[in-house]
């Protein structure tokens, strides 16, 4: 029953890694931008739940429609007015932005709120589990988390589908110059998917903070990390491809961790270093390598 309980925490744990790593797989699917401050924007977005908490009182579910919107605001302004210029300069120019950003953030971070960990409250749902089987037991957070990962990815994909502006972003990431003839813009197009990524990721930063007890100004650095492995374990532009990945790095994390507090981060990396010896594509392809 060890291994079942620790296949279980891993697909739990999974849950987290995908929904850090939607924001980041559609910024490199319609952008073809590697957001390195997408780590930053998670913690961010964390910081902002905790001061919502602190000012207002409110329920940390009901600060997430504020954290929410206000970062997918910031991302269109980022996009609009900074990476965008940048895309102009060169190929180069948006990984060196996002690497001053990534740089700047935590800095500032600390000038405003010290190293210190700020605690996000939970109302004791961090603590809640259920038992499944004898031996095999879920916290109600993990579970939450990974069926809200899973939900995440349905409705992106849904949106991508099924609605014009949707399209217009899947156009955009196969052919923006021919988008552009048909008389729309593809910077707004662009924008409103930075504005999508950026809106996850503080999802995603508060889901993380929820989990680790608190957030510092440094955590985006590992939580990039582990974003960046399931992005590229399950495969570029292939959002369920991310959720396959942020399983297997779950999984590898957890059984690890049944030979030491110190093996997760050791075999998680690893893992992602076999898959892109064996298989550099990843795991699940997008529908253009057919």
């Amino acid at each position: 029953m060890l291994l079942v309980n620790a296949l279980v925490q891993g697909v739990l744990l999974g849950g987290l890694f995908t929904m850090a790593a939607v924001g980041l797989s559609i910024a490199f699917g319609v952008l073809r931008i590697v957001n390195l401050a997408h780590g930053e924007v998670m913690t961010v977005g964390a910081y902002v739940s905790v001061m919502v908490l602190a000012i207002t009182g409110m329920n940390v579910w009901v600060s997430m429609l504020i954290v929410v919107p206000l970062l997918a605001a910031v991302g269109y302004v980022v996009q609009r007015y900074v990476l965008q210029r940048a895309v102009g300069i060169s190929e180069l120019a948006p990984l060196l932005v996002t690497f001053g950003i990534s740089i700047m953030v935590p800095n500032a971070l600390i000038e405003l709120f010290t190293n210190d960990k700020r605690p996000i409250s939970t109302g004791g749902l961090a603590v809640q589990s259920m038992t499944l089987v004898d031996g095999v037991t879920v916290g109600v957070l993990p579970l939450i988390t990974a069926v809200l990962a899973v939900a995440l990815i349905v409705c992106v994909q849904l949106f991508l589908s099924q609605t014009q502006i949707g399209r217009y972003m899947r156009a955009a990431a196969d052919d923006a110059p021919t988008l552009q003839l048909m008389g729309v813009d593809s910077r707004q197009i662009y924008g409103v998917a930075m504005a999508l990524a950026f809106g996850i990721a503080a999802l995603a930063g508060v889901f993380y903070g929820m989990r680790q007890g608190g957030v510092t100004p440094f955590d985006g650095q590992l939580s990039l990390l582990f974003a960046f492995e399931a992005v590229i374990i399950g495969g570029l532009g292939s959002l369920w491809g991310t959720l396959a990945g942020g399983t297997v790095l779950g999984i590898s994390h957890t059984i690890a961790g049944l030979f030491g507090p110190e093996m997760p981060l050791l075999v998680g990396n690893l893992v992602f270093l076999m898959i892109l010896v064996l298989r550099p594509r990843g795991i699940v392809r997008s529908r253009r390598e057919g």
